[in-house]
């Protein structure tokens, strides 16, 4: 008897136990059928690595844990939708928009004096304290401050704006305009 021949005597002699220990994981007798075929094919495709005079069963019981493990952490990430209705909620908007926005935001940003630009840049698009903002431009706190209020607010005239909730999901643009009081018509005409 070959290697081979004992070999497939030996899967076909281990199939009703592989069976029944799959039907115990998977609950699920065609699911189970399933994993013993993919188990089967599994191991013939690499019958090369099947040391002879070893436990085959033990081998082979290893390959259908492990396949249905595989599976099982697979599965895990799905989410099943038979007839598409979540997949219906599920929504991506456009970018158009958000690109325009974005570069409506650039061109009014560009527009800035250098010394607000780059406090509102510091603080708002770097994350940065007023005080490392003070530290890095190499002048006082309330100078920081009072730049980064004026060029938001330059910032909402140029772009013609009354509040952030307008603003798209651009967190720079977000970040460059929050907090701030957008204050009154006449206030807002104000010199920057």
């Amino acid at each position: 008897m070959t290697v081979e021949t004992s070999l497939r005597d030996g899967m076909l002699a281990a199939l009703p136990n592989l069976r029944a220990f799959a039907v115990s994981l998977t609950n699920d007798p065609v699911q189970a059928d399933d994993l013993v075929q993919d188990t089967i094919l599994r191991a013939w495709a690499n019958s090369h690595r099947f040391e002879p005079g070893t436990n085959l069963h033990a081998w082979l019981f290893t390959i259908l844990r492990n396949l249905f493990l595989s599976d099982y952490r697979k599965r895990k990430r799905e989410i099943e939708d038979v007839d598409g209705s979540y997949a219906g909620m599920l929504i991506t908007p456009a970018d158009q928009h958000d690109h325009l926005d974005f570069e409506d935001f650039r061109a009014a940003l560009a527009k800035l004096r250098v010394d607000q630009r780059e406090a509102l840049l510091l603080v708002a698009a770097e994350g940065m304290s007023y005080e490392e903002a003070a530290e890095v431009c190499g002048v006082a706190v309330g100078t920081v401050k009072s730049r980064v209020n004026r060029a938001r607010h330059r910032l909402a005239l140029l772009l013609g704006l009354d509040g952030t909730p307008e603003l798209g999901p651009d967190n720079v643009a977000k970040a460059a305009l929050g907090g701030f009081s957008f204050g009154s018509p006449a206030q807002r005409e104000a010199p920057g």
